[in-house]
């Protein structure tokens, strides 16, 4: 009987830490999205300025910078892991502005997606060769969106993606609203080389610089 419950020890220890090391702490990374926008040609210019768009996520421990790219221009948010500040770039054309943001200011903006209750689906499918599981997220006004996730990969810090922050894993499809677009973001590639320092580095001229407040329109 002892030697019994010696041999399932090991092998409930064997098979633990192999699901620990199937899993990935994502410490530092660039993550790469395609964006294709869904609409139902009540917009379609709004939609053809966005075609061809992208994101990219760079991770370096806990600071985050999340960019969009697209025809129209660049935004930036940068959350420093250290202070938790945030600090959206926001690049039109000639207008250029920086909007300085408090963790609360940050949460205040992302305040529809704070309870977010995820229900998982036995449906998986393979995403820039990850194996993802389906989840629909309902958030507190009844609103529902589908993702797919990874398990193998689980960043470090969350907030970058505040959507999907409370999946136990890395978001590799989801769904998201754009004002009247629904907008769905793919993973392409995923790039695990050092993460420069300086892209988590603010611009110290040619931006207008704006608090929370002021861009809301608070502000003159």
């Amino acid at each position: 009987m002892k030697r019994i419950k010696i041999i399932s020890f090991l092998l409930i220890t064997l098979i633990s830490g192999a699901a620990l090391q199937a899993q990935r702490r994502l410490t530092e990374a660039t993550i790469s999205y395609d964006i294709v926008i869904n609409t139902t040609n009540k917009s379609p210019q709004a939609a053809d300025l966005l075609d061809g768009a992208t994101s990219v996520i760079y991770l370096k421990g806990s600071s985050s910078r999340s960019e969009m790219i697209s025809s129209l221009g660049t935004q930036a948010t940068i959350i420093d892991g250290k202070t938790r500040q945030v600090t959206v770039l926001k690049s039109y054309g000639d207008q250029q502005y920086m909007i300085n943001l408090s963790p609360e200011n940050w949460k205040q903006m992302n305040r529809k997606y704070e309870k977010v209750n995820f229900t998982y689906r036995d449906e998986y499918k393979v995403i820039a060769g990850y194996n993802c599981q389906k989840a629909i997220g309902k958030l507190t006004d009844s609103t529902e969106f589908t993702v797919y996730f990874t398990r193998d990969l689980v960043p470090v810090n969350k907030d970058f993606q505040y959507l999907n922050r409370l999946l136990p894993g890395l978001a590799m499809q989801y769904e998201a609203a754009m004002g009247n677009l629904l907008v769905t973001y793919t993973v392409s590639t995923i790039n695990f080389n050092p993460v420069a320092q300086t892209k988590f580095d603010l611009p110290r001229s040619g931006y207008r610089v704006l608090t929370y407040e002021e861009s809301l329109g608070g502000g003159k």
